[in-house]
This record gives C-alpha cells, structure tokens and sequence, in this order.
C-alpha cells in the first residue's frame, strides 16, 4: 500500500506530458550592456529549439523609430535552438530596444524584450509594449478547442475498448457516444488549425481570416500535425460506419487508428521537444491511451448503467482493464514528472509545480472514487451469483413439480378412486408438491442497491476525470520546472548594466508615470546609477525629489542610500558601493509635488 502511495504521488503528468517550453537562455548583445561599437546581427539562444515569424524581431532606436534588419533565421552552427537577425550598417550612439517573439517547439509562442547601448546609454530610451504572449480572446478559445480535443479522444477512444472488452446489451447508446467524440474532436481539430496562427502571432482571432495565416499554418509542423489528425480522423469516420457490421468491435485497425491519434498528441505538444524525445514521445502516446481508456471508459459504462442492466461480469471486465490503465499512468506519469520538473524544489518554487500538486490532489480524489467502485463492483458479482443460484434452485423446483405431475396422469387410478396414502409415506409427496418456491426478490433488491451505489462511485470517477483534464490544459501552457531552471542555470555571470522600470501612482490627476534605474555594471562593489522619470504621456517628466535605497535581507545589510543627486534631466550617482552579492530590495521614492509623494519596491540582483 505504501509502494502505491508513493507511486501515486509521482503520477503528477498530464494528458499532454510534462516537459518544455524554449526560454531565454541568453542574448548577443547581453541585456543592458554597452558595446563600443555596433553589432552586427542580434543572436538569441534559447533551451529548445524554436519556430521562426516574418515578425520575431522588433529593434528600436534611441528615439522609438523601428530599424529595417534582415529576416529572422538561425544562426550558423548554433542550431534551431538559435534565432538572429541582421543590423543595419551603422547604427547611431545610444540605447536600442529589441522586442523578440518565436514559437517554441512545443507549439507555444514565448516573447520578451531587451536593451543594449552603442557608445553610452541614451538619456532617454524606446519603450516597447511585447503585449502579452497571446490575445486574451485567442488564448482562451484555443485552451478551450485543445480541452475539448482531449475530451472527445477520450470518449472516443474509450468508448471503443468498453464496447470491445465488455460487450454490452444497449449497443445503439454506445454508438450515439462515438459519433458524439468523433464530431467533437473533428471540431476542436478545425478550431485548433484555424486559431493556430494568431495564436502564434498574439492577434486577435479575426487574425486567421488573412491569406498569410493560413499559409504559415498549413506549412508549419503544429499546423501538419493536425492535417495528420484530420486525416486519421476520416479514416475512423470511415471505421465507424463499418463498425457495427464487424464481428470484433474494436480490432487491431481500431487500435491502429486510436495509435496514430495518440501520436499527434506526441508530435504537436511538449514530447517533441526537450531530453529524449523518442522516449518521451512514446511515454506521451501511452499516457493518453491509458487516460482515454480509463475516463472514456467510465463514461461509456456510467451509460450504459444508467441505460441498460450491464451484467457484474462486464463490469469487473472493465474494471480490470481500468486497473492495468491506472498502472501505465502511473508508470509514464513518473518519468513525465521527472522530465518536466527536474528538482523536488520545482514542484513549490514554480507554477507549474503548483499545478502538478492541485493535478495531484484530483488524481487522488480520482483514485479514491475508483476505489469505491471497485468496492461496489464486487459486492455487485457477488448478489448476481446469489441470484443466478436461486434462480437456478427455482427452476430446479418446477421442474420436479412437473415430473411428478407427469407420473401421477400416467398411473392409473385404483377401482373405487383414489386411495389416499396413510401414515408418514404420504410426508415426502405433500412436501415436494406442497413446497414453496424460493423468492429472488431480496437478492433483485440487494442487486438494485449495489447498481445504484456503483452508479453514483463512476459519475463522481467521470467528474473528476474532467477536472484532471482541466488541470492538464492548463499545464500544457505553463513553463515547466525544468525550462525555467536552465534558463537561470545558462544566464551569463554578468549581464551588463541592470535595468528596472518602476511603476508609480500618487492618486492624483496625472500623477503617475514610471522611473527607470539602471545599475552599470550591476556586480559587487562599486556602481553608478542614474534614474528617469516618466510621466504620464511617456516624455522625460521632471520631480522635486527623487530617493533609493538598497536593503539585503538575507544579509541584514541596509538601507544604503544610494544618494541621488539631480543630474539636470536626470537623477544619478558614480559612487554606489553594494558590497555584497544577492537579491537587494530596492525602495525607489518619487515625490511629485510639495505633498505628494510614493514609495514601490522592487527586487535587483547583484553579482
């Protein structure tokens, strides 16, 4: 029980596997540095490998104005894991922008901006707004077609190995639930290839109707594999009208076609991408069909035991072929754990760790359900045998009451009528005609209450599978453990001058903007630090007093003035000494009147 246990606290994958979005790894320039001459292209290098756009690169010049570079490709011997473009010839002292936006090779899009400076910074610098990673209205439609397509394989996949290991009595409902999952699926299917470029691109969903984005999905290897999809899926629809004119419901052209579905789960999410993809691709094909056959399955029995009387022989059946479901769960969900997460400090320390732990208490709740049903299932063959044995008593009973009957009409009866039988011969005739017959009826009762009860343990096993699959669409756009920590782990020591924009508000009609602190060179010792203050319209904006201070709580050290003085233009000090490495919490005060006045806090990380 204990083994189980800790197995189970390892089934932490999804549906979709657990593993990689690309992340950041470094820049070329670094982020804030300052070069004495410019660079010649931008480099990008990332975890994983990652889908270039037409617009994966938007570079600003030190007074907002887009730059013309070359088209976005991967670098020459840095792999597709790389994304570069070309700069122009000469590029003008100051600081640029560079807004950055590729798909990684899981399919979802990751964006983000960085700043670099030629000569020295700029007094002023460009703001670029990345906007979020996807249109609110894409994302939310998108999530929504990707969890329906996990919902209609299930039920479609499910629904197909009950009606093939069980073989129930009210077939035409069964068959009503797989024209069901077939169409969901083929709609979740069209709606996932129609989204699939403003997805990527962050527009809104009206984005899908132009030429370009049609072409950039047809021809990309998301958009290929829900072809492959589709087409899978015409070939089933051909299957099901065969289906119910074939000896075996679910034979090895069924299981062939429920394979192939499986893998373009595989190819399009996070197994394609990230630490042993073969393996990790077959780990992912059978995590869905295990999942598909446990949810879907109990669906198709929770029909079929509310339509129909589905015999306790078929039940325990499909409760063995649950059991081995749950076994590859388990098994593919530890090493799916371990590829996404990488370190037990993951599983608090980041959202998707969080996830796994709500996933986790729902796939126990699911367990527990299962639990009871199996409970309820026994107790259910055990009544069914019961009343088979009285029936089988019953019938026994009849017949012999016939048999004499029959023997009694064939001998003939004594002259003067029939004698009747004195003294305790007589006994064993009156007893065997006069015997009452058993009643089943308690047995039937008995056998209604067990139905009932396991009626109600397999809806509460199907509404928690359906949260668990919630939960799963949520993971699969989530940045595992494991990218994010090499990510951190690949960042370069030093990265130049540390730049912070700081958000202020002091509630008063225009009294809000933002200040941007840069700390060159950002490391342990002596620093210079100069500030700008932007107000409301985006323009430099001139304060009264403008204070910061550094606090390391780790270290107890703090605060250190850092001792701003007005610069004309801008705020700044050459002597800012932070002695020691960590994360300072930095308490930038803005006032913007004799009385008005704010303090935001911010973390920074010197090295």
């Amino acid at each position: 029980m204990l083994l189980g246990t800790l197995l189970v606290l390892f089934l932490l994958g999804g549906t979709g596997p657990a593993s990689a979005h690309a992340a950041l790894r470094a820049t070329d320039p670094e982020d804030g540095s300052v070069l004495k001459s410019a660079p010649r292209d931008i480099t990008l290098t990332f975890t994983e490998s990652v889908g270039l756009l037409e617009d994966s690169f938007r570079v600003l010049d030190p007074d907002g104005r887009r730059l013309r570079t070359g088209e976005p490709e991967h670098a020459r011997g840095g792999g597709a894991e790389t994304a570069t473009v070309t700069l122009p010839a000469k590029l003008a002292e100051g600081t640029y922008t560079v807004a950055w936006r590729v798909v990684s090779a899981d399919s979802h899009p990751v964006s983000g901006a960085f700043t670099f400076s030629v000569g020295k910074p700029s007094l002023t610098t460009a703001t670029v707004d990345t906007g979020p990673t996807e249109d609110p209205a894409t994302k939310s439609l998108y999530n929504i077609a990707r969890y329906l397509a996990y919902l209609a394989v299930a039920l479609l996949i499910g629904t197909a190995t009950f009606m093939a290991v069980c073989r129930p009595p009210d077939a035409p409902v069964l068959h009503r639930l797989l024209k069901a999952g077939w169409w969901t699926l083929l709609g979740a299917t069209l709606a996932l290839l129609v989204l699939r470029a403003p997805y990527e691109s962050g527009e809104g969903p009206l984005g899908a109707l132009s030429a370009d984005s049609v072409t950039r999905t047809l021809t990309g290897r998301p958009g290929e594999v829900l072809l492959a999809r589709l087409a899978l899926l015409l070939v089933a629809a051909l299957y099901l009208l065969r289906l119910a004119r074939l000896r075996k419901p679910f034979g090895w052209a069924g299981a062939a076609l429920a394979v192939g579905l499986a893998v373009t789960w595989a190819a399009g999410e996070h197994a394609s991408a990230g630490i042993q993809v073969p393996v990790a691709m077959t780990s992912s094909a059978l995590h869905l069909l295990a999942t598909a056959v446990w949810l879907g399955g109990l669906t198709a029995l929770l029909v079929t035991l509310y339509r129909a009387r589905l015999t306790a022989a078929a039940v325990t059946r499909f409760s063995r072929v649950a059991f081995v479901s749950v076994t590859v769960l388990v098994v593919t969900g530890v090493y799916q754990s371990w590829r996404g997460l990488g370190s037990w400090d993951a599983l608090t320390g980041t959202t998707y760790g969080r996830l796994l732990t709500l996933k986790l208490a729902a796939v126990v709740l699911l367990l527990g359900a299962a639990a009871l049903s199996r409970r309820w299932t026994a107790r259910l063959a055990t009544v069914d045998a019961e009343t088979a044995e009285i029936g089988e008593t019953a019938e026994t009973a009849e017949t012999v009451v016939e048999a004499e009957a029959a023997v009694r009409e064939k001998v003939p009866e004594p002259v003067g009528g029939p004698s009747l039988p004195e003294g305790p011969e007589a006994a064993p005739e009156s007893s065997a005609a006069e015997s009452p017959e058993p009643e089943p009826s308690a047995a039937v009762e008995a056998g209604s209450e067990q139905r009932g009860a396991l009626r109600r343990s397999v809806l509460a096993e199907v509404a928690v599978g359906a949260a668990v699959l919630a939960v799963t669409t949520l993971l699969t756009s989530t940045l595992p453990g494991r990218a994010e920590a090499e990510a951190a782990a690949g960042a370069p020591a030093v990265v130049g001058a540390s730049v912070t924009n700081v958000p202020f508000d002091v509630g008063t009609p225009g009294g809000h903007g933002k200040v941007q602190v840069t700390i060159d060179p950002g490391r342990v010792g002596d620093n210079s630090i100069e500030a700008l203050v932007y107000g409301p319209d985006g323009g430099v904006s001139v304060v009264p007093e403008l204070r910061i201070s550094f606090t390391l709580p780790a270290k107890d050290i703090g605060p250190v003035d850092a001792e701003l003085t007005d610069k004309g233009g801008y705020w700044g000090n050459s002597f800012l000494n932070l002695p020691i490495a960590g994360k300072w919490e930095m308490k930038v005060t803005v006032r913007t009147t004799e009385v008005d006045q704010v303090s935001e806090t911010r973390t920074v990380v010197i090295r």
